[in-house]
């Protein structure tokens, strides 16, 4: 008897499952085994950009080898359906200051339209205590772009 498969998604389904999440897993290839982290992000309709502390596992894994797959997934409670699409690409540290302020500033659009605990200020590098305009006016965190995506799988199971 064959296993059952699970299909595929269109472009149209994963981008729309991408739009609707806000929330990744990123891996890194890291030192004898992968790490994982996982990473909010912001979707302009062609990159997905993240914000980054910077410090930890991650800052060294992507200096010394941007190469990371990304996931991102949607489910219902029971697991009767869900979807997910996995990219292969390389991440890029956004370097024009225009482009960073878009971006930092699409972050906070989404932590005030999720309604968002100003705890997540924490995973980049702020404190939950300041001001959610902190992200666009100070640069504690890093700007990266997911680019030169060359594989993508993308199943869902309804």
């Amino acid at each position: 008897m064959e296993p059952l498969k699970i299909p595929p998604m269109t472009r149209a389904e994963y981008d729309a499952l991408i739009e609707r999440q806000y929330v990744s897993r990123i891996a890194f290839i890291g030192a004898g085994h992968p790490y994982i982290a996982p990473f909010m992000y912001v979707f302009d309709k062609k990159y997905l950009y993240f914000l980054s502390s910077k410090y930890g596992r991650k800052v060294h894994y992507f200096t010394v080898n941007p190469q990371v797959s990304v996931e991102i997934e949607e489910y219902s409670p029971d697991l009767s359906s869900f979807t997910f699409v996995s990219l292969q690409g390389r991440l890029e540290e956004v370097q024009d200051s225009v482009q960073k302020k878009l971006v930092r500033e699409q972050f906070v659009s989404l932590i005030k339209k999720r309604h968002l605990s100003s705890q997540v200020l924490a995973a980049f590098g702020y404190s939950p205590s300041d001001p959610l305009d902190v992200i666009v006016d100070e640069e504690r965190a890093a700007v990266w772009k997911l680019a030169g995506v060359g594989d993508i799988v993308a199943l869902k199971n309804r």
